[in-house]
């Protein structure tokens, strides 16, 4: 039987951004690495824990064009803010390729913290995306749902301590499993949504709680 949309459309809840510490740190000059497929296309759908700050998902391989194409996006809206100073993801792969095929056994947090110290940057901006299933249906009646799970991490580069996280995962459920959800509801148009619009309404909440490029941290 499909799920069949009531009261006119369908709703989700959009991630809670957690934050690492209870302030507001420091951005300055950051190496946007962006995102990164959680798994292999080897690996099975499971369980797995983020590899940088041990946060549980249920996971699934996902395309690299999908990590390049929500990497692309992140960027775009940090250079709309045009107030951070940035070093690119298409200067941050060169040297992650790298890092890569030196023989040295390092750990991800290891990489990221290379990657922000050859460009003398202070953070490095790093995610993964965990899993991209595409609704089966259309806008209105749909027999499986849409549904992604990213993160993201700042990271400083002399000491590896995330200064800042957020999550976002979600399949997207009718309005009459979350009725409470009025917000996201009208965001989503009362429709069943595609997973790039889930994952777009996911990654602009997330990038609201980002850090301004020039507060410094407050007790």
């Amino acid at each position: 039987m499909p799920l069949v949309l009531l009261y006119g459309g369908c709703s989700f809840k959009l991630a809670d951004v957690l934050k690492a510490k209870p302030l507001t740190p420091k951005v300055g000059k950051m190496v946007v690495v962006g995102f990164r497929p959680a798994m292999s296309q080897r690996d099975e759908p499971g369980v797995i824990r983020s590899p940088v700050a041990g946060a549980i998902f249920m996971a699934e391989p996902v395309a690299q064009g999908v990590t390049d194409r929500m990497t692309e996006n992140l960027f775009s809206t940090l250079l709309e803010k045009k107030s951070y100073d940035l070093i690119s993801p298409n200067q941050a792969k060169g040297v992650f390729s790298s890092l890569l095929s030196s023989g040295q056994n390092l750990q991800d947090i290891e990489i990221f913290q290379k990657i922000g110290q050859t460009f003398s940057a202070d953070t490095v901006l790093i995610g993964y995306i965990y899993r991209w299933r595409e609704r089966e249906g259309t806008d209105y009646s749909v027999n499986r749902p849409a549904s992604t799970a990213f993160d993201l991490y700042l990271i400083r580069s002399h000491d590896q301590a995330i200064l800042w996280n957020g999550k976002f995962d979600k399949t997207q459920r009718s309005l009459s499993e979350n009725i409470l959800d009025m917000e996201t509801f009208i965001k989503g148009k009362g429709r069943w949504m595609t997973v790039d619009r889930l994952a777009e309404l996911g990654l602009s909440n997330l990038m609201s709680e980002f850090p301004s490029s020039k507060t410094e941290k407050k007790d």
